[in-house]
C-alpha cells in the first residue's frame, strides 16, 4: 500500500510537470525552453512550495532570475498554484530523464574561457594612428581598456571594412590583460561564437558553454552582424549579454553597420546593442591615410634600413587608394617586398607598375545615379518610376534593390540616399535595405540579380 501511494504521488508529479513544461515551451520559446527549462525536474509540490531539481547551482540561479514568474503562472494554469519555488541539486540517483531531454552523462571540463581568436601583438593602442574619422572610437576604446568606462557597456563600434575596428578590439584585450593579468578576457568573432554554440548543442554540453561564457570578465565579439537571421544563436547571445551586463562585466562589439541597420536582428537584441555607447568609425581622410602609411613605413625601415622610397610616393598612395586602410597597408607591403627583391628604390613608376590592379579598382567610384540607372535598365522600368512615388511591386522591389546597392557600394548617408530616392525618409531606406538582405538568403532570383548588377557596376 505504501509503495502504491508513493508511486501514485510520483506519477501525479510527473503528469503535472509534463503539463507545465508544455505551457512553458509556448511561453518562453523553444530556444529558452531547451536551454533552461528542459533540464529541470519537478520533485514535489507541498505547502504552497514547488521544489525543482537542477543539475547545477548556476542553472538554478539563472532560472530563478529569469523564468520564475513563468513557472509560477504555468503551475497556476495547471491547477496547482504555489507561492514560491525552491531549487535543489539533482540527487545522484535521480530518475532518468526521457531520452530527448537527457543531459550529458558525466560532466566534462568546461570550455576554456579565454580561448578565442589569437591576439596579434602588433595591434596595440600605441600603433593605432588616429585622425578625425576615428578619434572618438579610439578614445572610447582606450577608456574601456583602462576600466573607467561607466555607461559604455556595451561599447559598439561600427564602420566599413578595413577602418581599424579589429585593431581597437585587440588593443582593448591586450591592454586589459596587461593591466590585470588575472582578468578573464575573451576575444572572438561572431562566427566563432556561433560555431561554439552549435557544437555545444550537438554535443549536449550547453551547460559547459553557458558557464564558460558567463565566467568571463570581458567579452569582445567581432562582426556581430553575422548572427543576424540565426535565431537560436541570437537567443543565446541575448542571454549571455544580459547575464554579463547584470554581473557588471564589460562587453565590446563591432559590426559593419549600426545596430538599427543590421537586418534580421530581433528587436530586443537591437535594443540591447544600443544600450551603451555606439560609435561610428568613419572612412579615413587623406591626412589619416598618409599617417598610416608613414607609421607602417617607419616599421618597415626599422626592419630593413636599406629600404629607399622616393619623395611623393606616400602622398600618391594616400590620394589614390581611398577604399580602406587595410588595402592601403597591403599596397605598401607589396611595394616594400618588390623593392627588396629587386634591390630598387620605391618610385612613383614602380608604384604604378606594381599596384596597377589596386589603383584601377580605386579609380572606379560608383555613384547613386549610376546605380539607379543600371537597376532601372535591368528590370526594364523607367528611371522616373524607380525613384517616383508609385508603390506597385514591379517598381517597389527594384527600388529596394537600388537602395541596397547604393547603401553597400557608396558612402552616402541614409538621409542623403532618401533624398536621392524621391525625397523619402531615411527609415524607408533602412526598410528597403533590410528587405533585400532578408530576400538575398531566401530568393535565388534576387541573389542572382544582385550579383549581376554588382559585377556590371564594378566593371
Amino acid at each position: 500500500m505504501a509503495d502504491g501511494g508513493f508511486g501514485t504521488h510520483l506519477e501525479g508529479t510527473e503528469a503535472l510537470w509534463t503539463e507545465v513544461r508544455a505551457t512553458l515551451k509556448d511561453r518562453v520559446g523553444a530556444g529558452s525552453f531547451q536551454s533552461w527549462i528542459s533540464p529541470l525536474r519537478l520533485a514535489a509540490v507541498e505547502g504552497g512550495v514547488a521544489t525543482l531539481t537542477v543539475p547545477t547551482a548556476f542553472l538554478g540561479s539563472y532560472v530563478a532570475r529569469n523564468f520564475q514568474e513563468d513557472i509560477l503562472a504555468a503551475l497556476d494554469q495547471a491547477g496547482r498554484p504555489v507561492s514560491r519555488i525552491v531549487f535543489a541539486p539533482k540527487p545522484r540517483a535521480a530518475l532518468a530523464a526521457p531520452l530527448d531531454d537527457a543531459l550529458p552523462a558525466p560532466a566534462l571540463p568546461a570550455e576554456p574561457v579565454e580561448e578565442g581568436s589569437r591576439l596579434d601583438p602588433r595591434l596595440t593602442f600605441d600603433r593605432f594612428v588616429t585622425g578625425k574619422s576615428n578619434e572618438l572610437a579610439f578614445a572610447a576604446a582606450r577608456r574601456v581598456a583602462q576600466g573607467n568606462a561607466q555607461g559604455f557597456n556595451p561599447l559598439f563600434l561600427y564602420g566599413g571594412v578595413g577602418l581599424g575596428k579589429t585593431h581597437l578590439m585587440q588593443a582593448i584585450a591586450q591592454e586589459m590583460r596587461a593591466r590585470n593579468p588575472g582578468a578573464r578576457v575573451l576575444y572572438l568573432s561572431a562566427e566563432q561564437f556561433m560555431i561554439r554554440f552549435v557544437s555545444a548543442l550537438r554535443d549536449r554540453r550547453m551547460m559547459d558553454f553557458k558557464q564558460a561564457f558567463r565566467a568571463v570578465d570581458v567579452l569582445l565579439v567581432d562582426d556581430i552582424q553575422f548572427i543576424a537571421g540565426k535565431d537560436s544563436t541570437q537567443e543565446e547571445f541575448f542571454h549571455t549579454f544580459n547575464a554579463l551586463v547584470e554581473a557588471g562585466k564589460q562587453i565590446v562589439l563591432t559590426a559593419d553597420r549600426s545596430p538599427v541597420e543590421i537586418g534580421s536582428l530581433e528587436e530586443r537584441v537591437t535594443s540591447r546593442l544600443q544600450s551603451g555607447l555606439v560609435v561610428q568609425v568613419h572612412p579615413a581622410d587623406f591626412e589619416l591615410r598618409l599617417g598610416v602609411l608613414q607609421s607602417k613605413l617607419a616599421v618597415a625601415r626599422a626592419a630593413d634600413p636599406s629600404l629607399r622610397i622616393a619623395e611623393g610616393v606616400t602622398e600618391f598612395l594616400a590620394a589614390r587608394i581611398t577604399s580602406n586602410l587595410r588595402v592601403l597597408e597591403g599596397a605598401l607591403t607589396r611595394l616594400c617586398a618588390q623593392a627588396n627583391l629587386v634591390g630598387r628604390e620605391i618610385t612613383l613608376d614602380l608604384a604604378r607598375d606594381t599596384l596597377g590592379d589596386v589603383l584601377r579598382h580605386s579609380d572606379r567610384k560608383v555613384s547613386v545615379e549610376e546605380i539607379q540607372k543600371r537597376v532601372a535598365e535591368h528590370y526594364h522600368i523607367r528611371l522616373a518610376d524607380l525613384v517616383g512615388p508609385k508603390r506597385l511591386r514591379s517598381f517597389a522591389r527594384p527600388r529596394q534593390v537600388a537602395m541596397y546597392l547604393a547603401k553597400t557600394m557608396t558612402s552616402r548617408s541614409l538621409p542623403d540616399l532618401g533624398r536621392r530616392f524621391g525625397g523619402r525618409d531615411h527609415t524607408t531606406v533602412i526598410h528597403g535595405v533590410r528587405k533585400i538582405e532578408e530576400l538575398r538568403g531566401t530568393d535565388a532570383q534576387i541573389a542572382d540579380d544582385l550579383e549581376l548588377l554588382r559585377r556590371a557596376l564594378e566593371a
